[in-house]
């Protein structure tokens, strides 16, 4: 267990520049840009700087804001030049950026949009700590900003994906003047236990890369700005040093940050300082929302996104599930018509859909994706497909939670098993082959909503007499064809990935069954230091696993596989549990046993619709 860790020393402050030393304004045709405004911070030990775009002449317009890491002057062609192709040309200019609104297409719909960079990032001037109190206490100045200027209308709406997502929930919960609505479009709510802890367990890998190639090198100061890393050793083209007064040395910069990759290896607890002060109340939020959550998502936005919907306090919200590379929807013709449509509501008050009257009026609270068939993945062909079904609630009324009793044959039955009980041995760390476990579905089914799984396990001692000390299970479901074949979906990247995971770390299956968060179908962990629990050799444990949300139409004569991993299997992408101070070999080497059987209660429970 690691004590909680001490705050970090006062960084050393650079020196605030004069009032809009950068600020420019650019007269376009369709368009004035205001480059560098200023946008100062109340505790006077920053700046942000942003971009105005707005209509020409005098007006005042409703406000789409975004606030973020990855330098709002990087051109998208520049951030991911291979996306940046495939994206409808209305959505596509030399002021478009990663995960943000396009200007061109917004300004001419009668808004401004508005383009900060975070404190610490790009032309912004402070320190640095990204998804932190600080970066929602900002967001929720600069909306407070652009709420006051002469050419706004007073209303400001929050459009993103991703980092621009996610930073929606926190800010919206503390409810600054002039928000009206958001739409978090693929953005996890939750730091600890959407993005990097699993279960308990560190997903390392992804924000590594996250932090290296995207924001470490976004930083102020930063002499040259490289976007992020395309393959092995090859960066993205130069954009910088733009906006910047000048560079910072690297000793000064490596103080004015705090490092994720660092930080989230070293605090393993929500009660640490660190994961403590990056908790917020989704009950607070009192804005309309549309949360958008892709199904596709399994690693990272999906959980945050559908929690975000059932948590949020407003009576005025929306859930909306899709498909599709994480970059691309965003920017598809129906689904820009469905944002225009919920913004033009709630910040001009032009309603064409229904939006004011509140849910399941005339706009139904959940549109639900039905997954069914085998189009392949990564294309948008593909993504048409499937369908949209409008539902009342989340998760569904009419859901029936169907376990299925793990056999000894490796199948799974509804009915508990009566004979035939078994012991799996699987090695640990990932160092040996998963156990698989399939029902075949009689009639066609359709699985919607959370599924979990309970699963007894234990740990013998190894053969010099010392034994593990925790268990890391890791899980996956898998859905084949008639044939046998495993039918897969688009992943965050365009990568073919399964139906959903799950992760729990032994240590920490303790479950506050006392908290409102609780549900049978979504066990509420404290991940608290306090509720850590020893692991003692051949002692059998309960584990239940919380898996992610899903969706699927599984046909007659077709197949769920749930596979049992000590480590991570196939659809896991970037998004890897591979740290090894935090899965060690003194702690996790050996031998895992599953047991299955009469007398073991070891189930996956499927939520049928």
């Amino acid at each position: 267990m690691t004590s909680p860790q001490q705050p970090p020393p006062p960084p050393p402050l650079l020196p605030l520049p004069r009032p809009n030393a950068l600020r420019e304004v650019i007269d376009l045709a369709n368009m004035t840009f205001e480059k560098n405004v200023d946008i100062p911070l109340k505790d006077g030990q920053g700046l942000c700087r942003g971009n105005v775009y707005r209509p020409k002449g005098d007006g005042k317009w409703p406000v789409l804001l975004t606030y973020g890491p990855y330098g709002k002057d990087v051109p998208y062609a520049s951030f991911h030049g291979a996306s940046f192709s495939e994206i409808p040309d209305e959505q596509k200019s030399s002021l478009s950026a990663w995960e943000t609104p396009h200007p061109d297409y917004w300004v001419a719909q009668g808004y401004v949009v508005v383009r900060v960079d975070e404190r610490g990032i790009g032309s912004s001037v402070g320190f640095l700590d990204t998804m932190s109190d600080q970066t929602s206490s900002d967001f929720a100045e600069v909306i407070e900003w652009a709420a006051d200027q002469s050419w706004s209308s007073g209303k400001v709406g929050l459009l993103g994906i991703s980092y621009y997502g996610g930073s929606q929930w926190r800010v919206a919960a503390r409810k600054p003047r002039g928000l009206a609505c958001i739409i978090p479009w693929e953005g996890m709510t939750d730091y600890y236990r959407d993005r990097v802890r699993h279960g308990g367990i560190l997903a390392n890998n992804f924000v590594k890369f996250w932090w290296e190639n995207q924001v470490g090198p976004m930083q102020y100061g930063t002499e040259e700005k490289r976007p992020r890393r395309f393959g092995p050793g090859v960066m993205g083209p130069p954009v910088g040093p733009e906006c910047l007064e000048g560079s910072v040395p690297l000793s000064t910069r490596l103080a004015l940050r705090r490092d994720q990759t660092i930080d989230n290896k070293e605090n393993r607890y929500l009660d640490d300082p660190y994961h403590a002060s990056r908790v917020y109340d989704l009950g607070a939020i009192e804005v309309p929302l549309l949360s958008v959550a892709n199904l596709g998502g399994i690693l990272l936005h999906l959980r945050g996104n559908v929690v975000g919907y059932m948590e949020a306090g407003t009576k005025n919200k929306w859930l909306y599930f899709i498909s599709g590379r994480h970059d691309l929807p965003f920017y598809l013709p129906h689904f820009v018509k469905l944002q225009k449509s919920f913004l033009d509501a709630w910040l001009k008050g032009e309603d064409d859909a229904g939006w004011l009257k509140g849910p399941n009026v005339d706009v139904p609270a959940v549109s639900v994706l039905v997954r069914k068939g085998n189009p392949g993945f990564n294309t948008t062909e593909a993504e048409a497909t499937f369908k949209f079904r409008s539902e009342k609630e989340w998760p569904i009324a009419r859901t029936r939670y169907v376990k299925h009793y793990l056999q000894g044959d490796k199948k799974m039955k509804t009915s508990a098993p009566t004979e035939g009980g078994k012991d799996f041995e699987l090695q640990a760390l990932g160092k040996g082959a998963p156990v698989n476990f399939e029902v075949k579905f009689e009639e066609e089914t359709e699985i919607n909503g959370h599924p979990t799984a309970n699963l007894v396990y234990s740990v013998p001692k190894r053969a010099d007499g010392s034994a593990p000390k925790d268990i890391d299970v890791f899980l996956t479901l898998r859905h084949l064809d008639t044939n046998g074949r495993e039918i897969y979906y688009t992943g965050t990247a365009g990568d073919p990935v399964p139906l959903c995971k799950g992760w729990l770390r032994a240590s920490m299956r303790k479950i506050d069954e006392s908290s409102p968060r609780h549900k049978h179908y979504l066990p509420h962990r404290n991940y608290e230091s306090k509720d850590v629990l020893p692991v003692e050799p051949d002692t059998k444990y309960d584990l239940l696993v919380e898996l992610w949300p899903t969706q699927v139409v599984v046909e007659k004569g077709s197949k769920i596989v749930l596979e049992v991993n000590t480590g991570d299997s196939q659809g896991c992408g970037i998004f890897l549990h591979n740290e090894p101070t935090d899965r060690s070999e003194t702690d996790f080497d050996g031998t895992n046993i599953l047991h299955v059987g009469p007398g073991h209660d070891s189930w996956l429970c499927l939520p049928i619709v």
